[in-house]
């Protein structure tokens, strides 16, 4: 079954362009000119991933990004003319995957969209429990929970959690850690992005994120999951 993505965009030449491409790749594409349209796509359809500009006529696309994420982990991809390093890192830790800024080249958005669907239908083979704290991973299912209460990670925060579940009580240079990441794929972000897709986790999975106890910043080496890790 062909991959369903979603795209909220108000111009419509660009909506046509990426949707025609999109499509001659296979994929099932619905378009969306505003958030209110995009919303209403979403809760009605199965979407594989969203592809998402941030100003629209009725509202912000980090508005709806934002709804999203209390429910999903379905890929976000931010397209937008904003190309300024605040407005991208706030896409980023508002729950965002990738971000690509207008012109851009239709190969590289579906390259992109490419590497979000691939690293989204990873099947974990290791079908275990781990118990690291009052956090505890099902590998098997993809699920994480704190105090007995699921915590919602997009595709990627879960890889790099796994990353350091996998690694305990080691210090993992930056590297090495965004090495484990991209798996050989296109590199589309740096240790500046690493460290934004680190504090969303905190924010998941602290109690204080300002003062972490599961993943520490080593100074000038990297970070380090500070705790043991316990199979159940």
């Amino acid at each position: 079954m062909a991959n369903t993505l979603l795209l909220v965009e108000d111009d419509e030449s660009l909506a046509l362009g990426v949707e025609f491409t999109l499509k001659d790749e296979g994929y099932e594409v619905l378009v969306a000119p505003t958030l209110g349209d995009g919303r209403k796509a979403f809760k009605e359809s199965h979407i594989d991933l969203v592809i998402l500009d941030v100003n629209l006529p009725d509202g912000s696309g980090y508005e709806l990004c934002k709804e999203i994420r209390k429910t999903s982990d379905v890929p976000i991809m931010f397209l937008t003319a904003l190309d300024e390093e605040v407005n991208i890192v706030l896409g980023l830790e508002i729950g965002g995957d990738d971000y690509i800024t207008k012109p851009f080249r239709v190969r590289e958005l579906l390259s992109r969209v490419k590497v979000l669907l691939r690293r989204a239908s990873k099947n974990v083979i290791n079908k275990t429990r781990l118990r690291s704290g009052n956090i505890i991973v099902d590998t098997s299912s993809a699920l994480v929970s704190k105090d007995g209460k699921e915590i919602v990670l997009t595709a990627q925060e879960y890889k790099l959690l796994l990353i350091f579940i996998n690694n305990p009580e080691i210090i993992m240079k930056k590297d090495k850690i965004l090495e484990k990441l991209i798996e050989g794929e296109e590199v589309f972000f740096d240790e500046n992005t690493l460290a934004v897709y680190i504090n969303r986790i905190r924010e998941k999975i602290e109690d204080t994120s300002k003062n972490p106890q599961y993943i520490i910043t080593q100074r000038g080496m990297g970070y380090k999951w500070n705790k043991e890790v316990l199979p159940l």
